[in-house]
C-alpha cells in the first residue's frame, strides 16, 4: 500500500485526525528491539522493517537494546517520547514472564505502552547439543533426573519466557538444571551450538536453522500439534505438560500516550506488509504463526499472557535468586 493511500485511510476513518495523519512520519522510524541480534525478535522486526519503511514512506531503523532478559529495552521504549518515531517489539518476556518475576522492572508492561499490532506468534522449543546423550524426550527426562545440578541450560535472559518456561518445566517434572543467562537468544544459541552449554530453551524461529542444520536436536515443543518441520518431536502436551505448551507473541507496541491516528496508521500500514507472499513467506519458514491482529485485541493478548506468568510465579514460588 503507498503511503497516499494509508493516509486516505486515516483521514476517511479519523476526520479529527487527517492533519496529524497526514503529516506522520516525516522522518525515520525506530524500531527498538529489546534483545541481541539473531534473536527471534529480531528476526521477526527485520522480516517487517524494510517493507513498513515503504509502506509509511520513511526508513524504519531497527536498534537493538540487550540485556536484562529485555527489560532494558523495554524500559528506554516506555521513556520514549510518544510521536510515533520511536517503536518496540514486545515480546512475552518484555510484556509477561519479567515483569511477573521481577518486582524492580520500572514499567507497567500494560499500562506504560500503546499496542499496535501482534505480528506473529512462535512456537518454543528445548534443544540440546548433538553430544548430549539423551535425543528423545523420554531419555531427556531420565538423563536430567540421574544428574541433578549435572547440566545447565541457556536463556535468552534472566526473566525471559525461556527461564521462566524452563523454571515451570523443572518444577513440573522435578528435575533441576542449572540456568545460565544471555543477552540475547543469539548469544545463548552460539554457546549452545558451540556444546558450552548443553540444553537450550529458545523460541524456534531463532533455533530452527540451527536444528535443520543438525547443530542442535530439539527435545520438545511448545505448539498446537506436532509441526512440520519437526514432525518426531512431540508437543509437552502430549507429554503431558500443558502448562508448559504455550506460544510467544512478537509484535508492535509504542510508548503510552501515542495518538491513536498514529497507532491506527501504523496498524493499516503493517497489516498491509503482512499480505505481501515474500513476507508471509519469511514468518512462514521461520516457523512462526502469522497474526495481525487490531490494537485492542493485541492489548488484550498482553494483559492475559501478563495475568498467566503472574499466576504461575506465585503458584511455583519463583523468584530471582
Amino acid at each position: 500500500m503507498q503511503r497516499r493511500h494509508l493516509i486516505a485511510f486515516a483521514a476517511a476513518a479519523l476526520v479529527s485526525g487527517a492533519a496529524l495523519a497526514q503529516s506522520y512520519p516525516t522522518k525515520p522510524i525506530r524500531i527498538v528491539v529489546p534483545f541481541a541480534p539473531g534473536g527471534t525478535t529480531d528476526i521477526i522486526a527485520r522480516v517487517i522493517a524494510d517493507p513498513l519503511g515503504k509502506a509509511l514512506g520513511q526508513p524504519v531503523v531497527i536498534e537493538n537494546k540487550g540485556g536484562g532478559g529485555g527489560v532494558i529495552g523495554a524500559a528506554e521504549l516506555a521513556r520514549a517520547a510518544p510521536d510515533g518515531y520511536t517503536l518496540g517489539m514486545a515480546t512475552v518476556s518484555t510484556t509477561a514472564a519479567n515483569p511477573a518475576i521481577n518486582k524492580k522492572i520500572t514499567y507497567d508492561p500494560v499500562a506504560d505502552f500503546a499496542p499496535v499490532i501482534n505480528i506473529a506468534a512462535t512456537p518454543n522449543v528445548i534443544a540440546v547439543h548433538p553430544s548430549f546423550l539423551a535425543k528423545d524426550y523420554k531419555s531427556f527426562v531420565a538423563q536430567l533426573k540421574a544428574g541433578p545440578g549435572k547440566y545447565s541450560y541457556a536463556s535468552s535472559g534472566t526473566g525471559g519466557i525461556g527461564h521462566l518456561l524452563m523454571e515451570l518445566y523443572k518444577s513440573l517434572t522435578g528435575t533441576f538444571v542449572t540456568h545460565i543467562p544471555y543477552r540475547g537468544a543469539g548469544p545463548a544459541l552460539n554457546d549452545a551450538v558451540a556444546g558450552q552449554v548443553p540444553v537450550i530453551f529458545d523460541n524456534l524461529p531463532s533455533a530452527l536453522p540451527f536444528i535443520k542444520a543438525g547443530k542442535l536436536v530439539p527435545i520438545v515443543v511448545s505448539a498446537p500439534a506436532r509441526l512440520k518441520d519437526m514432525p518426531d518431536t512431540p508437543t509437552f502436551k502430549e507429554v503431558g505438560l500443558e502448562p508448559v505448551n504455550r506460544l510467544a507473541y512478537y509484535g508492535l507496541v509504542a510508548p503510552k500516550g501515542t495518538p491513536r491516528e498514529i497507532i491506527d496508521m501504523l496498524n493499516v500500514a503493517t497489516r498491509q506488509v503482512l499480505q505481501d507472499p515474500a513476507v508471509r513467506k519469511r514468518i512462514d519458514d521461520t516457523g512462526s504463526i502469522l497474526v495481525g491482529n487490531s490494537p485492542e485485541q493485541f492489548a488484550k493478548e498482553i494483559k492475559d499472557e501478563f495475568e498467566v506468568y503472574k499466576q504461575v510465579v506465585a503458584k511455583q514460588k519463583l523468584t530471582l535468586d
